[in-house]
């Protein structure tokens, strides 16, 4: 998407709602009453932290709450798309392959300084570009400003919303981008490479030299503001973000995600790079994953992989990443294929952690997320009645749980 068309559609769209004139729907008084409320007090807060009053006061003013935000927010999908469904189209040979065109156009020596400066490979730069925004076509057009209060009135998460709110007036104060710029997704996340305010503040850098830190209109901005981020995190120059791996029959797969340890260790349980080969070069430690159980794929995490769960924390993400990148790279693809998946709806789910809360197993919130408290207490409850303890949901899981064993 052209810079000027996404600016000027963005201006005309946050025009009227940025300042709150969406039509009075029935029922809403209340919480509309909550919002001011949750608003007047944050206007002391902000003024408090160092922001100028006549900013807070203009900025804030004639704000309400976005519907669109409320909606996203409390939104919870009644089927969770499978692991296999996620990675496979998310890291297609169709993504990688508008990934390579895209890298293609922009400005090979930028590209090279920013993987000289900060160690980061391009593809994986490339990979995040398009998760996170399609490459730039799908930035989101919500007012920031907005969204962050109206996350914050909600109370979900209010001390995040807020802090990314602070950040976002910080930016107007500091005149970097207008009040038309800021816009993202309802969540807060901004530009082509999806940045919270906050780390717009403290990551983001100018990667194409024209004196601006432009991560809307500038890939380069935005990919250098990246390979910042992940650079910051800890990223390893030179090693991979995973190695898929076959373990021998028999093993106990209740270490999944538990154990981390050397790769020479991991050679030792038994665990061995699938298609042969020995080990990378590298000191890091690793810990195995089984995402789709011990029928699917098996990998060993390296370092780098948890580096780009710092920009997302989800497993999904992450491994889509690494896959995509590795694809945009032309690496060749997995060795075992995904299996085939059954998607399971949102009762399938909070059952099985009511089932396993039941008998003891601390699974956390019962939310229907299986999480990694919930996957270690599957695979707790799998080991203890002799099954193949790789923690991984299926109908079939479910159908035991749901009959005590």
């Amino acid at each position: 998407m052209k810079r000027r068309t996404f600016l000027a559609t963005a201006t005309a769209a946050l025009a009227t709602p940025a300042r709150g004139s969406d039509p009075v729907v029935a029922g809403t008084e209340s919480v509309d009453a909550a919002f001011q409320a949750w608003l007047d007090d944050f206007r002391k807060t902000a003024v408090r932290s160092g922001l100028p009053a006549d900013l807070v006061d203009r900025e804030l003013s004639g704000l309400t709450p976005d519907p669109r935000v409320r909606g996203s927010d409390r939104n919870q999908p009644e089927f969770s798309r499978p692991f296999s469904h996620y990675v496979r189209r998310a890291a297609s040979e169709d993504q990688a392959a508008i990934g390579r065109r895209r890298l293609a156009s922009l400005d090979a020596a930028a590209l090279s300084r920013i993987e000289s400066e900060r160690g980061v490979p391009q593809e994986i730069l490339a990979a995040i570009w398009g998760m996170e925004s399609g490459y730039g076509a799908a930035m989101g057009d919500q007012d920031v400003i907005r969204s962050m209060a109206t996350l914050a009135a909600e109370g979900r998460r209010r001390v995040f919303a807020e802090e990314q709110l602070l950040a976002a007036l910080r930016i107007l104060a500091s005149r970097e981008v207008s009040r038309a710029q800021l816009v993202g997704s309802w969540a807060g996340a901004m530009g082509q490479t999806q940045f919270i305010p906050s780390n717009f503040l403290r990551l983001a850098v100018d990667g194409d030299g024209d004196g601006r830190r432009d991560v809307w209109g500038s890939p380069i901005d935005a990919l250098a503001s990246s390979a910042n981020l992940l650079s910051q995190a800890g990223w390893r120059r030179r090693e991979p973000w995973a190695i898929e791996v076959t373990a021998p029959a028999g093993f106990d797969y209740s270490v999944c995600e538990v154990l981390t340890c050397p790769l020479s260790q991991w050679g030792d349980l038994g665990v061995s790079r699938l298609g042969g080969g020995g080990w990378p070069a590298g000191n890091g430690e690793a810990s195995l994953i089984a995402p789709t159980g011990a029928g699917g794929p098996l990998f060993l995490l390296l370092p780098n992989h948890f580096v780009i769960r710092r920009y997302n924390n989800a497993v999904t993400y992450a491994m889509a990443v690494g896959l995509l990148g590795d694809r945009i790279a032309g690496r060749p693809g997995l060795v075992r294929p995904w299996p085939e998946e059954t998607p399971l709806s949102l009762s399938d789910r909070t059952g099985a952690q009511t089932a396993l809360k039941s008998q003891g197993y601390d699974v956390g919130e019962v939310d229907g997320v299986m999480g990694l408290k919930s996957r270690q207490a599957l695979r707790a409850w799998q080991k203890s009645r002799g099954l193949v303890a790789d923690g991984y949901l299926s109908p079939d899981m479910i159908a035991r749980l749901r009959s005590g064993g």
